[in-house]
């Protein structure tokens, strides 16, 4: 986990060490970005990369209106989600079934923004497919990638990253000449971090240089040496080095001068660690995306599992072999992958690498079963946040568990993994990403037990009806319905039926959906035949309130909103003694619509309130969405225009991030268009404008605070006219203004047409207008505003 940088659109992690050099590699990065709109830096590991990606992309935020977004690559190693990973960096959902790199290009299509590909070389082949699709649609994107081997796309420019300028070798310069070499420089800086008392001098300067000169000018490699200032001098630091590099001129020549430089100062920090501290490094390296203690303490083996590990553990971190992150309130430790690469080697060579894969295996399968054991209850959100940090580590998983053969491995461990994660896939939205391991489960399930089989067949059955993939979800509800006749139980012809209902949905079929729901939910009550555990009762619980959630909807567009709202009841008689949020606040909202319609505006007031109160840590954007509209329908009714037209335009903003309408429901369309009229009618056009752009420019946060009343109802956050729209947006509206029309705009702007239109949406949008000829007012209306 990172901690974004404040106040700047994006999620650019925070730099947590000094940085260090690199003005001119800065300079000629950014040149090449304005040159280009794809800039590789390309380098050996080591060689500082992504610090230098990151400096250059924080010293270029002013040029992106629309942010700066890092997606960190090295541990992902399933070319088949990059698509997924990249979204997930913007938080843009996988729900609407179409391909996900089609859902980045909407987004990006219009948008200033610059994009962080860190660590490409493993997936350097899917990198360029997807770069070079985003970049021909996407005419204001820039990608920074960094990467050991260049990604060979038309256009690309690659900046070669040296090491860190040395010192000269034979002979030392002066103490006074020596801060102007980068790697002196940062070797200070590191040795000061862990002996504070630490300063260039007359005695040390020419060990000092010397250190440098052997480590080639390599960051990650100064470093690893610096970090052993507190327990050696610097002369005794550059003597082990020195005698390292004779070792290494005796031996093969093969590699690279700096790769052979950069291991053997990590064989050096190996041995330096004790043999428990060694097979720590070892075991460790199995993780990927980082770790927390109990995960550590779950797949060590037992010698090293003591009172003893978090001692270990803290002192792998002082030795720069472990680096620490705060995630929230927790705190994770992980590698850099070259420090990684050598664990998995060190573990290759002791016999011990099959072993340690199993163990990371079953510790992440009892991690996820307890997960959807506890997942209707009060710790969902405590669960929702961990499995979201444990998505790397999960993916290895499940892609060892696909391998054949695994020695004495449980066939039905992927199943098991794969259906526990479903209630979470769903929650965050990751539908793609869950049809992915779906599917490749279903490939390779001949071998589980059939009951796994059925729950893999109903979960793809479900998100492929929700991705509109009608086919794919009748085809997996057949096979569902063979399995469970041939099973024959109670629970079996449940989980078909329920398929069968929400097929039937998606399909259009209400009536039949109304059905299949029925028959499903009059066998829910029945006792669970045969083995059974927590976690398969929590699995039919959810199966129980999909049904429900399914049986509300398809009633409540045939006009029966009684049996909608017993439905809703039922969920929550299900879920509030449980203490559950994500199904009921879906249930809360819903019937907060519901109470709106009949004409209660205060009681959906409340139960919209008491959903966002519900939400705060379990993120359902959509039901975000619904409830700020809700309230701003009664807010109108309650005479505050201000506040409806505040959170219209924040309901707005949301629906723009998720890529679809405020209102999703047809037949609430109007009430929609009723609070827009209302409003602009009891505020004036202009003062309208003004408050819709206020909360726009919320963050969710803000908005939501702002509706439950946690900031002055009559201050809400306001921002400049003009800063609502990025700046080639308000370049555009002065040529509208200008009367030119998109076609003329788009070959001034040297841009496609369709960019123009879409930015001339935008613009109607974030202002609250329905025609160009509010655009021309209003351009016209804040140049009066600036002469005054």
């Amino acid at each position: 986990m990172t901690t974004s940088v404040k106040g700047w659109l994006g999620n650019l992690p925070l730099e947590l060490t000094s940085f260090i050099g690199r003005r001119k590699e800065i300079a000629e990065a950014r040149r090449l970005l304005g040159a280009s709109r794809l800039v590789t830096l390309a380098g050996v590991g080591g060689v500082g990369k992504t610090r230098l990606a990151l400096r250059v992309a924080k010293d270029s935020r002013r040029g992106f209106a629309d942010g700066v977004w890092f997606v960190a690559l090295g541990d992902l190693h399933d070319s088949a989600l990059l698509a997924e990973t990249v979204a997930a960096a913007f938080g843009l959902p996988d729900q609407s079934g179409r391909p996900v790199s089609r859902v980045l290009i909407d987004h990006l299509s219009t948008r200033q923004t610059l994009v962080v590909l860190d660590n490409c070389e493993h997936l350097v082949g899917a990198v360029a497919e997807l770069a070079q699709a985003l970049l021909r649609s996407c005419p204001e994107l820039r990608i920074l990638a960094t990467s050991r081997e260049v990604l060979g796309v038309d256009g690309e420019r690659v900046l070669r990253v040296p090491a860190l300028t040395v010192p000269g070798a034979r002979q030392a310069p002066s103490l006074e000449a020596m801060p102007g070499y980068e790697s002196v420089t940062l070797f200070v800086a590191r040795a000061a971090d862990r002996q504070p008392d630490f300063v260039l001098t007359e005695a040390n300067c020419a060990a000092v240089a010397g250190i440098c000169d052997r480590l080639d000018g390599l960051p990650l490699a100064i470093e690893l040496a610096a970090v052993r200032i507190r327990a050696i001098s610097v002369e005794q630091i550059l003597q082990r080095l020195t005698d390292r590099y004779r070792l290494l001129t005796v031996g093969s020549r093969v590699a690279p001068t700096r790769q052979q430089t950069l291991r053997s100062c990590v064989d050096w920090s190996y041995e330096l660690c004790e043999a428990r501290e060694q097979k720590l490094w070892a075991s460790l390296s199995m993780f990927v995306g980082g770790f927390e203690l109990d995960a550590a303490e779950g797949i060590c083996p037992e010698e090293l599992v003591d009172d003893d590990l978090l001692d270990s553990v803290a002192s792998l971190v002082d030795k720069s072999i472990l680096v620490r992150e705060q995630a929230g309130e927790v705190v994770r430790f992980g590698m850099v992958e070259m420090i990684r690469d050598y664990g998995r080697e060190k573990l290759r060579e002791s016999g011990d690498y099959d072993r340690a894969q199993r163990r990371h295996l079953e510790w992440y399968e009892r991690l996820v079963l307890r997960a959807q054991s506890e997942w209707i209850g009060p710790r969902q959100a405590h669960w929702i946040a961990r499995l979201d940090r444990e998505q790397p580590n999960l993916r290895v998983a499940m892609a060892f568990s696909l391998t054949e053969p695994i020695v004495d491995a449980d066939p039905d461990a992927n199943a098991r993994i794969v259906n526990a994660l479903f209630e979470f896939w769903t929650c965050r939205g990751l539908l793609s990403e869950a049809r992915h391991w779906l599917g490749r489960a279903l490939a390779s399930s001949d071998t589980a037990r059939a009951e796994e089989r059925l729950n893999l067949l109903y979960g793809d059955s479900v998100l492929a009806g929700i991705q509109g993939q009608l086919g794919e979800a009748a085809a997996r509800v057949a096979l569902c319905l063979e399995l469970a006749t041939q099973l024959g139980d109670a629970e079996s012809l449940e989980v078909a039926n329920f398929a069968r209902g929400h097929l039937a949905l998606f399909g259009g079929d209400l009536a039949g959906a109304v059905e299949w729901y029925r028959a499903a939910l009059a066998h829910a009550g029945a006792p669970v035949t045969g083995e059974s555990g927590p976690s398969r009762t929590v699995s039919r619980t959810a199966r129980q309130i999909g049904g429900l959630l399914g049986f509300a909807l398809a009633s409540g567009l045939l006009g029966d909103e009684e049996t909608a709202n017993a439905c809703h009841e039922q969920v929550l008689a299900i879920t509030t003694p449980r203490g559950e949020s994500y199904y009921r606040a879906y249930s809360l909202c819903a019937l907060g619509l519901t109470a709106f319609r009949a004409g209660e505006a205060d009681r959906a007031a409340r139960l919209m309130e008491q959903t966002l109160r519900l939400i705060g840590e379990v993120s359902v954007p959509f039901v975000r969405g619904w409830c700020l509209e809700t309230l701003a329908w009664t807010a109108i009714r309650e005479d505050k225009p201000t506040r409806a037209a505040v959170l219209m335009g924040a309901a707005e903003r949301i629906s723009q991030t998720l890529g679809s309408v405020s209102v999703t429901q047809p037949h609430l369309l109007g009430n929609h268009d009723e609070c827009v009229a209302v409003t602009r009618e009891a505020l004036g056009s202009r003062a309208y404008r003004e408050a819709f752009r206020a909360g726009a420019a919320m963050s969710i946060d803000d908005a939501v605070a702002y509706a439950l009343g946690d900031q002055p109802a009559d201050k809400p956050p306001t921002r400049s006219a003009t800063s609502v729209l990025t700046r080639r947006e308000t370049e555009v509206a002065h040529l509208v203004a200008a009367g030119h029309s998109n076609k003329v705009i788009a070959s001034m702007l040297v841009i496609s047409p369709r960019t123009a239109q879409g930015h001339v949406e935008h613009i109607l949008t974030k202002l609250g207008f329905t025609s160009r000829t509010q655009i021309v007012a209003w351009v016209a209306e804040n140049q009066r505003d600036r002469q005054l």
